[in-house]
């Protein structure tokens, strides 16, 4: 798995607001808990509305600032722009990767 290749195109996707496409890079059981929302949301159906509510919600786009990966698992750190009240935000996501999906991240606000 080339995982900087798959996290580019996560992001495109994301900056697309296709959300079938989106899910396609999550296992159908996967995790994302979210802190800076205070929120787990759990397989397709949560990061489903996870997705819809924060991103395309806010027409978030972004952008990918720094990537550090081992084996199985990434960090990366980006900045979000979007139609939320600070305009332009930091954030970080902690990859963990199963069968060449995401099995969890943890997203966060930097």
């Amino acid at each position: 798995m080339n995982i900087e290749m798959f996290i580019k195109d996560w992001i495109a996707v994301g900056n697309s607001y296709d959300t079938e496409k989106y899910l396609e890079f999550y296992l159908k059981d996967a995790v994302l808990d979210d802190p800076s929302v205070g929120r787990k949301f759990i397989g397709h159906d949560g990061i489903k509305d996870y997705f819809v509510s924060y991103f395309i919600g806010y027409q978030t786009q972004t952008e990918l600032k720094k990537l550090d990966i081992k084996d199985n698992s990434a960090y990366l750190e980006v900045e979000f722009t979007g139609d939320f009240p600070e305009g332009k935000i930091g954030g970080s996501f902690d990859f963990i990767f199963k069968n060449e999906k995401i099995e969890f991240v943890k997203a966060d606000l930097i």
